[in-house]
């Protein structure tokens, strides 16, 4: 079997390479520069007219959106675990990670394109505003779901690695998030997995390669 990750820098791309390492899984990583609007050119439309990354090509054929691209993971790789077992454990981690990607992400992306979510001139500070309120009420909320373990599920899951790449991107964004120390706390766990190392390492390989090209 062929895998190939399509991956940028800072994006949610970040999540399948994760669990992809934690699987112990064989793939090829294609890096798409986004700023110079590569995820955008007939080639990658080909790929996902969604333009966006992370895209997973399994022989061939290209898997998109990150919780199906989670539950081929986890369903092929089984030993991995990165999703629990008993059936109804699974269905609450899967809702977790629908709730990363239609929740807390959607809160993300004003930070870094507040002119795709309003039109009037000067209400970019205002679009921040209202989208970081709603994206500390859904930290409010991990952070009662973290209170008292390591991670979302009895283990590490996908979940984790998820909810790891929305933290960060809040972070990356200055944003003070200090006040939730059990999402903190789950962001520093996070950071000492190998397979989160080998990806933050990778990213900034990438980063400096597209700095130099521009």
């Amino acid at each position: 079997m062929k895998l190939t990750l399509y991956y940028a820098p800072m994006t949610c791309a970040l999540v399948p390479y994760v669990t992809l390492t934690e699987a112990g899984a064989d793939f090829d990583v294609r890096n798409v520069n986004t700023r110079s609007g590569q995820n955008r050119s007939p080639e990658f439309l080909a790929l996902n007219p969604k333009h966006k990354v992370p895209v997973l090509v399994i022989d061939g054929a290209p898997l998109t959106e990150n919780v199906a691209i989670q539950i081929w993971i986890a369903r092929r790789f089984p030993k991995a675990r990165l999703l629990p077992a008993e059936p109804a454990a699974e269905i609450k981690a899967i809702s977790l990670m629908a709730w990363c990607a239609s929740g807390i992400h959607p809160h993300l992306t004003p930070n870094a394109r507040p002119q795709s979510y309003c039109d009037l001139p000067g209400s970019e500070e205002s679009v921040k505003r209202v989208a970081n309120k709603m994206l500390f009420e859904d930290f409010e909320i991990a952070d009662g779901l973290l209170a008292g373990r390591e991670w979302f599920c009895d283990h590490f899951t996908a979940v984790d690695a998820y909810f790891f790449w929305c933290f960060r991107r809040a972070m990356s964004f200055k944003l003070d998030v200090s006040a939730f120390r059990n999402c903190v706390a789950h962001f520093e766990r996070m950071k000492l997995r190998p397979s989160v190392h080998k990806v933050l390492a990778y990213e900034k390989q990438v980063q400096d390669a597209f700095a130099k090209a521009a």
